[in-house]
């Protein structure tokens, strides 16, 4: 019998705060997004294996791993 299995990652711009950024200490848009990795079967999105939510700067480009908390908190505009 054969299987066909791997891993999936969906990516969703969940929006967009203007803050200084922890990089290089200006007043910028920062992108909020979110990475969903789930296990899939048969091409079939499965079971989550994880999430990410990260925030990038778009003066600098520096992107950096962000808690779930805090990315629910912030204002999106």
């Amino acid at each position: 019998m054969l299987f066909i299995f791997g891993l999936r990652t969906k990516v969703d711009q969940s929006g967009v705060v203007t803050q200084v950024c922890r990089n290089c200490g200006n007043q910028a848009a920062q992108v909020i997004t979110r990475r969903a990795t789930k296990f899939t079967l048969f091409f079939v999105p499965l079971i989550p294996v994880r999430t990410r939510y990260t925030q990038q700067c778009t003066f600098c480009g520096a992107e950096y791993d962000i808690a779930r908390a805090e990315a629910q908190r912030l204002p999106v505009g």
